[in-house]
């Protein structure tokens, strides 16, 4: 594959380099190393200094570190990939030499402002949440978390907003004020969604709103990428594909099979088929009712650990004591992030039954832990792991089973740390944060919209709904300009950075002495 050969995703007028991004593609004499499961993206490195002419008006910005707030209603201690993924990449912008903070919704009495691991600072805003089947979400205030809003950005002195996740209200609302403030905005999509069904037409129209005036948006598979882009309306040149990663120094195999085969341990103790999942529809865990008595019944001696929780669980509970299974199979509920590799490390091989997935983080994790991975063939999970890695099946019982006695007969030839080591050259989550920050670096390039161009995006939606956001983004101006009046910005305190440098250098040291 050639550089000819791929769309590119960015300005065509900019020179390309070469990122690799794990698919499924045929090789060619040309093709680089390890061509044969990597598909080629555009990525480009801009230039170190920007002078950007702004409405007749010069303004200077230098490159390479970025005031950066990332806006989700979904984060720590909820569970799950965009949670991981938020987490991971903001910690990894810090280290780069980047401030980062996280700006999400209160849980229980987590209130405030909470400091994690390497002084990462996240705010819990006080705000009325709706519990939804994709997890409980803030409810709209329109222009009521304005204030607030106004007042982190403005004492973080945020350059960059980043909203990540299609039904998070408030990384909606949190970008559309950040385009009113004049500041720089980003999305990344981690979910598919369909285009008939009532739901994903009314979280549809919402997007194609929000994204109107995005700066870029990033996709975290070429399928996510697709999908986005024809349900936001917008033009492809300003959709990237960064994908999710693991920690792989977390995520590793047991230590007593180094260079060994997984044949020694299932001969030992037999073998184990591990599911981590949220036990809802979108997860297939109706497909795990007719899947798991069918493998029991064809192998006596196979045992399942299930580690999630959801509606469906009792539907498996029910499955369980109808079939007697309660010797064999083994339901963990929820699980904490840090308690994910122990329940891994319990199996050989991972089942995952979504019906639509953008990319699957729990296939890298348990790939990483060894685990030979089964998934049906859906959405971009086909790019997540080469074939040796990932056996696919269709989002049927039938065919996941047959799937599932293939990877029983392959799975004792496998060796578990030589299936983290491919996971380990595949991705990590520095390689993802150093193509957001060439996302950021991008979009500082870009002009400022004004008013007026603003104005004329929301317009263009449609005759009503356009009307509607024509009529929020002027009352959202109106509200900025009586903020500024009433609560000018430089009476706001300036927040104190945390000394990243200095800790980094200190770390140990200080880890010893709170030991």
């Amino acid at each position: 594959m050639t550089a000819s050969d791929c769309t590119p995703l960015l300005y065509p007028s900019i020179t390309p380099c070469y990122v690799y991004y794990p698919a499924h593609s045929s090789s060619s004499s040309s093709s680089p190393p390890n061509a044969h499961i990597f598909n080629l993206i555009y990525c480009f490195i801009p230039p170190k200094v920007l002078v950007i002419e702004n409405r007749g008006s010069k303004q200077i910005y230098t490159m390479g570190r970025h005031r950066i707030a990332m806006v989700s209603d979904f984060f720590f201690p909820g569970f799950g990939g965009v949670e991981v993924h938020i987490y991971n990449v903001a910690l990894c912008l810090m280290r780069r030499g980047h401030k980062v903070i996280i700006i999400t919704r209160a849980y229980g009495d987590r209130v405030g402002i909470r400091y994690y691991t390497n002084g990462l600072k996240v705010y819990y805003l006080p705000m009325l949440a709706a519990k939804l089947p994709p997890g409980s979400v803030t409810l709209p205030t329109w222009l009521g978390a304005f204030p607030l809003l106004r007042t982190i950005f403005i004492r973080e002195d945020i350059n960059v907003v980043h909203g990540h996740q299609t039904t998070s209200n408030l990384c909606h609302e949190a970008m559309f004020h950040a385009g009113t403030m004049s500041i720089k905005t980003c999305f990344t999509d981690h979910s598919l969604f369909g285009f008939a069904d009532a739901a994903s037409i009314n979280i549809n129209k919402v997007l194609v709103w929000s994204l109107r005036t995005v700066d870029q948006v990033i996709c975290v598979s070429n399928t996510s990428r697709e999908n986005t882009v024809l349900r936001a309306r917008i033009a492809p040149q300003r959709a990237s594909v960064i994908p999710n990663a693991t920690d792989t120094s977390v995520f590793t195999p047991p230590d007593d099979l180094k260079y060994k085969s997984w044949a020694s341990k299932i001969d030992k103790e037999g073998l184990t088929i591990v599911v981590i999942t949220r036990l809802v529809y979108r997860k297939g865990a109706d497909l795990f009712v007719d899947v798991i008595p069918e493998i029991c019944r064809r192998h006596p001696e196979i045992k399942w650990v299930i580690g999630g929780d959801g509606p469906r669980r009792s539907q498996l509970e029910q499955m369980i004591e109808r079939h007697s299974l309660m010797d064999r199979v083994k339901m963990l509920g929820a699980l904490k992030h840090s308690d994910v590799k122990s329940v891994l490390n319990q199996g050989q091989i991972f089942l995952n039954c979504s019906l639509t997935e953008a990319f699957c983080i729990a296939l890298i994790e348990a790939a990483s832990c060894g685990l030979l991975c089964v998934s049906t063939k859906v959405g971009g999970v086909p790019e997540v792991l080469p074939p040796p890695m990932l056996l696919l099946a269709d989002a049927d019982p039938s065919s996941i089973v047959d799937a599932l006695e293939k990877a029983i007969t392959d799975v004792p030839y496998h060796s578990p740390w030589t299936l983290h080591d491919n996971c380990k050259e595949f991705y990590s989550w520095d390689w993802v944060a150093e193509r957001t920050e060439r996302v950021y670096d991008r979009i500082m390039e870009m002009p400022l919209l004004s008013l007026y161009e603003r104005l004329m995006n929301y317009a263009s939606v449609g005759p009503l709904f356009g009307l509607v956001c024509w009529i929020l983004c002027s009352l959202d101006w109106i509200l900025y300009m009586l903020m500024e009046y009433w609560i000018p910005r430089e009476t706001i305190d300036i927040a104190p950075d945390f000394p990243m440098s200095s800790y980094l250098r200190n770390k140990e040291k200080i880890m010893k002495n709170s030991g």
